[in-house]
């Protein structure tokens, strides 16, 4: 049996579980009314509303706008103030690297 819980773990990949507590009954209610006009189970409809509800939360929020990366919300933010230029040092050759030559063989 252990064997195959474990083939079984090797070709599925994990899912997250959820537990809602102190659900209102009436708001239950109109979850299996609304799952079963979709022909779908309450949980596959619950999926379905998070899934359809959080659509686009990945993206960037600056000045009230939803931007797909970093670097648009940061110009949205400083391009109607003119923006602003950074001076980028000029490259070096760094420093030698460390020596350890002299240090003691293992204790």
């Amino acid at each position: 049996m252990t064997a195959l819980i474990a083939m079984q773990s090797c070709y599925s990949a994990p899912m997250a579980s959820l537990t809602i507590r102190k659900l209102d009954d009436e708001l239950k209610r109109r979850l299996r009314l609304r799952a079963a006009r979709n022909g779908r189970s309450m949980e596959e409809e619950a999926r379905r509303i998070l899934a359809d509800g959080l659509q686009g939360e990945t993206k960037t929020r600056a000045g009230g706008v939803a931007h797909d990366n970093v670097a648009d919300a940061i110009a949205a933010i400083v391009d109607p103030i003119g923006g602003f230029e950074i001076e980028i040092p000029e490259r070096t050759e760094g420093r030698e690297p460390p020596r350890f030559d002299d240090w003691p063989d293992d204790p």
